[in-house]
């Protein structure tokens, strides 16, 4: 079987088909395609029995034209330096694609974050903020949540470098607790921004909620919260999954059993009230529905099974769920997809707000955090779609020519020092 293109090589293929279409100098060009600084260090800890084992860890700045670095980290055995320097360009994109005053990046640490004490994450989490700090700061890079990571680290994280810098210094990191200044709404920012673009969508291709149809792979933060919120809209959310399996119900599942359920048992899979029944990951891809949200991890819908998709809109709230094959298969077969550098620019978004008022020392309530999310998640869509519909092309290609142009400007009017 042919090898798919890996996630660094997918990153720099969106760039170089958005620059084929825009008319910019060689010049800036080169500068698009390189990352700015990258970092690798050892993470030496301590274990619970005495032992001292050494972890892996990356910091990405892509792009920082338009404004300090702003990306999260992640903990998980699959990170690998290309992923981590992919991701960091990637929210290079997702920042200017929705007019925030950042550039992107990106951070990883190589561990089973699972397999972990309490103590031992804790250390780890503080060691890798000491060996970055020359990077990081609330005016030059702005670590935050990813995926296996959580307020707790930031918690970690913001002490380490208060303790480091002898600031009481709260806007370096994103993602944190309410009580350490965290923003209200963070929580389920990601879902509310996919939430948008799934009901602009639809009121684009004429699809009336109350009969739109829902399934979801992934059943964390993300994919959760977006079940809850689009069954409150009054879309039937037909079939959910995780890791371990999922479920399917034609008549429709209800989000908050389900949220309840996983709770307790861990898993979605083994849900089986008024007619659940059961389905794998694959099967689940492929059942007829309006919308299809991907909420996992990378290159889920690929070469194998893109045809098979029968979704009329798919809304990526993971970060790079489609491979550039499968996207190729879907944009012939008509399907509308909500590329992940918008649909899930939620969390992005909201990180924004909590750097804002921590700043300024003043914060807002979940209300206006909301409706200001909701704004910049619909002024994006329709920017990107009036670009779309323009130059007659997909809404990716449409969202990397709005979010490119974007950072060429900038770099273009700042020029090169010295």
């Amino acid at each position: 079987m042919e090898k798919e293109v890996g996630i660094m090589e997918a990153a720099n293929n969106l760039l170089e088909k958005a620059l084929a279409r825009m008319n910019l100098e060689e010049n800036i060009k080169r500068q698009l395609r390189k990352a700015e600084k990258v970092l690798t260090v050892s993470i030496p800890v301590k274990m619970d029995n005495g032992e001292v084992k050494v972890f892996t860890g990356f910091r990405v700045q892509y792009n920082t034209a338009r404004g300090p670095a702003k990306g999260g980290v992640r903990y998980h055995p699959q990170v690998t330096f290309d992923e981590v320097k992919a991701l960091a360009a990637l929210m290079t994109w997702k920042c200017a694609v929705v007019g925030l005053p950042y550039g992107g990046a990106k951070g990883g640490i190589i561990c089973n974050p699972k397999e972990l004490s309490e103590g031992e994450l804790e250390r780890l989490s503080r060691r890798y903020i000491y060996e970055i700090s020359p990077l990081i700061g609330p005016y030059k890079d702005i670590p935050a949540p990813d995926v296996y990571t959580n307020s707790q680290i930031m918690g970690w994280y913001i002490d380490t470098y208060n303790m480091l810098t002898g600031e009481a210094s709260f806007p370096c990191i994103t993602g944190k607790p309410i009580d350490l200044w965290g923003s209200e709404g963070r929580t389920e920012a990601t879902a509310n921004g996919v939430v948008q673009t799934i009901i602009l969508s639809l009121d684009y291709l004429n699809i009336l909620p109350e009969k739109a149809t829902v399934v979801i792979q992934g059943f964390g933060n993300a994919g959760s919260y977006v079940a809850k919120f689009l069954h409150e809209r009054g879309l039937s959310v037909i079939g959910v999954s995780d890791s371990k399996g999922g479920v399917f119900n034609a008549k429709g599942l209800d989000p908050v059993a389900l949220y309840h359920h996983k709770q307790e048992a861990g898993t979605v899979s083994d849900f089986s009230r008024n007619g659940t029944e059961p389905i794998s990951n694959g099967d689940l891809l492929q059942l007829e529905c309006d919308v299809l949200v991907p909420a996992a991890l990378e290159e889920a819908i690929n070469k194998d099974n893109a045809s098979n998709i029968k979704a009329k809109i798919i809304a990526e709230a993971a970060n790079g769920p489609t491979t550039p094959e499968a996207d190729e298969i879907l944009s012939k077969n008509g399907v509308f997809i909500i590329p992940d550098i918008l649909a899930n620019a939620g969390g992005v978004i909201v990180s924004y707000f909590e750097w804002v008022q921590n700043l300024n020392g003043y914060f807002w309530s979940e209300e206006k955090v909301n409706l200001r999310l909701k704004d910049r998640m619909q002024k994006a869509f329709r920017e990107v779609l009036t670009i779309a519909q323009k130059e007659e092309i997909d809404n990716r290609t449409a969202a990397y020519i709005c979010a490119v142009g974007k950072v060429a400007q900038a770099m273009k009017y700042r020029g090169i020092w010295p």
